[in-house]
């Protein structure tokens, strides 16, 4: 796989999961309901195992299988209605890819973000490709 795609697909992934999480992970009262990503502020350790990252390598596939399912169908949508539906219905796709596999979102998305932003964990990732 070409390294520049799955970066691309990390980022877009990354970007389209990370609504969803906040979805499926309502705060509790008096918690900020804000998005953190660890890997994003540089605190989150990023020494994922082998398997780990087989599975971001998997699940990644499965999310560009159903980004490029949607992607025209979603730019060529009548309303913004619609659009907003299709990226909803895609987004739960890509939930079910990534959870397929075996890896949970917040883990999946550290893994993206660790991947656009980490050396070592893009080496590690291009490397069992």
């Amino acid at each position: 796989m070409n390294k520049l795609l799955v970066s691309i697909t990390a980022s877009l992934a990354l970007l389209a999961s990370a609504p969803i999480v906040a979805q499926q992970s309502p705060a509790p009262a008096g918690e900020s309901s804000g998005y953190s990503n660890p890997a994003a502020a540089g605190t989150q350790n990023t020494d994922y195992s082998d398997a780990e990252l087989k599975q971001f390598i998997e699940a990644q596939t499965g999310v560009m299988e159903v980004r490029e399912q949607y992607i025209e169908k979603i730019e060529s949508a009548d309303s913004q209605q619609e659009a907003q539906e299709l990226q909803m219905k895609a987004n739960d796709e890509m939930v079910t890819a990534i959870e397929e596999v075996g890896i949970d979102i917040p883990t999946y998305n550290a893994i993206a973000t660790a991947y656009s932003s980490e050396p070592k964990v893009r080496n590690r990732v291009d490397a069992l490709m």
